[in-house]
């Protein structure tokens, strides 16, 4: 089966965390890896934090978690430009 890598934007709301929004980032471990880190938060996530990135590898339909980053609005800001700017040039190659 295909290994695919994915970053998950969580909301914290009064029902607990949800999914607001989802970066597809293919198939490649270096490239999502190298994204990943260049990524702005902090990795002591709890379940306090407002916003969050969760870094994941979908293997055989399941998702594995590899990472997490909390983060600012500003910081979540700044990390969709990231993740937009590498794509493109993932795939205007």
């Amino acid at each position: 089966m295909e290994t695919t890598f994915h970053i998950l934007l969580h909301v914290k709301t009064t029902d607990g965390h949800e999914t607001f929004g989802k970066f597809d980032l293919g198939g490649d471990r270096a490239m999502a890896d190298y994204i990943f880190r260049h990524l702005k938060g902090d990795s002591d996530v709890t379940d306090q934090c407002g916003l969050c990135l969760e870094f994941i590898e979908m293997r055989d339909n399941l998702p594995y978690n590899v990472r997490m980053l909390s983060c600012t609005l500003d910081q979540l800001a700044e990390n969709c430009r990231v993740i937009t700017k590498e794509t493109f040039k993932r795939l205007a190659v």
